[in-house]
């Protein structure tokens, strides 16, 4: 039955990694594999020897001799403990994502535009690589490129030279993301885990970031297509819609910035402190709509984007916005990542891994932890969806808090797929956005983002030897 069950995982994996092939949404083979498996796991309970305990984080002692009922009501305990911790994650990212939509709603990205005042190719590379860098940190390395590219939109009119752009934005992107806990939905996961804490996450990750930003933007500023001026019009910048964008950006990137601050001082689940942020947005947000204001209804023209009730409020406005296919993606990926580390198989495979892999790492608290697996995991991430790598990872390794392991992760995972196009969902959102081919990308761009990894990999070996 355990072959089985992996069987339906790897046809979903495989199914979810050529979905542009098969021109079937991920969220459809994410939920089937993991409907199916746990089913799988109901109907063979007896046929099974060992179980996982995932809050214990160790095999249950006796599972073997136990009798069929008591297998199932541990099956249904496993079942909800997993809801549980998937929901913190969904609920968290729902929250995050209306912040977002509702500093959209009042044109709030449009203030940074207002910061363009230059032709040149290389000032522009820097300014939009720092900004994504900085703007992933806070609202997401997925949010932060599809601002910044509708910002080129506006800015550089060639296409060709707007998708060179475009391809450092997402390595810049993916790097910020990767050192803040809200920056990337994989370091969040390890961040709500409990396997990460904001301070060390910061003190390991940032400089190895920042580097493996700087390296790749630093060399591209001595391409050729990054020499030379832009056709710029400054009038052709648009303007805020709203006399509060600029009001509502700083509000709503504080409020997700507050998150980890209200963690760290409460210990209560990041999703607590997010829904309070939230909360206080959308309560402004409400505030401001009475300002006769509408991003819709400008200059007497007539409601079309939003229903007459959402005219009078933004949040549902908002909320009618939000990416519900990813949160069901997230839902069935790491619900079926947790029926095969509830069996065991991903814990005795991390068992097989450290006995039978090479070790190039050191030895960290005692436990022996090889580099190159973590390393062959961030190649593994531009191949193969990120989300269920690191969910993977969470099931077979069972190091402490903060252990350097969990951060090497969540900067391999988060970097590791700007290799690919299709490694990340900044990549990805790019590659829709400006009809960006996969081999151009292979290319011109790949080879940069495989430069930054490495460096950045060995800034962060360098540096756990002195934390």
């Amino acid at each position: 039955m355990e072959s089985i069950i992996i069987i339906v995982f790897v046809m979903g994996y495989l199914a979810i990694t050529l979905e542009h092939n098969l021109k079937l949404d991920k969220l459809i083979p994410a939920l089937i594999m993991m409907a199916v498996c746990w089913a799988l796991v109901a109907l063979g309970v007896d046929n099974f020897t060992q179980w996982f305990d995932s809050s214990q984080h160790g095999l249950v002692d006796g599972f073997a001799a136990m009798v069929h009922d008591d297998k199932l009501h541990l099956v249904e305990e496993t079942l909800l403990h997993h809801l549980g911790k998937t929901a913190e994650i969904l609920v968290f990212l729902l929250g995050a994502m209306t912040i977002v939509e509702i500093i959209d709603y009042f044109d709030g990205f449009s203030t940074i535009k207002g910061y363009v005042n230059f032709k040149s190719k290389k000032k522009l590379l820097w300014m939009f690589s720092i900004l994504a860098f900085i703007l992933s940190a806070i609202i997401d390395n997925l949010t932060a490129t599809i601002v910044l590219i509708s910002i080129l939109q506006k800015i550089v009119k060639k296409r060709e030279d707007r998708i060179w752009f475009a391809g450092l934005t997402i390595i810049a992107a993916n790097a910020g993301g990767a050192f803040s806990p809200i920056g990337d939905v994989t370091t969040t996961m390890l961040w709500i885990g409990d396997k990460v804490s904001t301070s060390m996450l910061f003190t390991y990750l940032f400089i190895p970031s920042l580097i493996c930003m700087l390296v790749p933007t630093f060399i591209a500023t001595f391409l050729p297509a990054f020499k030379g001026d832009i056709d710029f019009d400054e009038n052709e910048v648009e303007k805020p819609k709203s006399q509060h964008s600029a009001r509502m950006l700083y509000l709503g990137l504080g409020s997700i910035l507050f998150v980890p601050i209200f963690k760290t001082v409460t210990h209560l689940p990041p999703y607590v402190g997010m829904m309070l942020s939230l909360a206080v947005v959308a309560t402004f947000a409400e505030i401001y709509s009475k300002s006769k204001f509408s991003i819709s209804t400008i200059e007497g023209t007539e409601e079309d984007e939003h229903s007459s009730g959402a005219h009078h409020s933004p949040v549902h406005a908002s909320l009618s916005k939000i990416e519900m296919p990813s949160i069901l993606f997230f839902l069935g990926i790491l619900m079926a990542v947790a029926a095969l580390e509830s069996l065991g198989i991903l814990f005795n495979f991390a068992d097989s891994l450290k006995q039978g892999i090479p070790l190039i790492g050191s030895e960290l608290e005692g436990t022996v932890v090889s580099d190159l697996v973590v390393i062959l995991l961030g190649f593994g991430s531009a191949v193969i969806d990120n989300v269920p790598l690191v969910a993977a990872s969470l099931g077979m390794f069972s190091e402490s808090l903060d252990n350097p392991l969990w951060h090497f992760i969540a900067f391999s995972a988060g970097t590791g797929g700007s290799m690919l196009i299709i490694g990340s969902a900044a990549g990805v959102v790019a590659m829709g956005m400006e009809k960006i081919d996969f081999f151009w990308y292979i290319k011109k761009i790949s080879w940069l983002a495989l430069i930054g990894f490495l460096v950045g990999s060995l800034a962060f070996v360098i540096i756990r030897s002195f934390v």
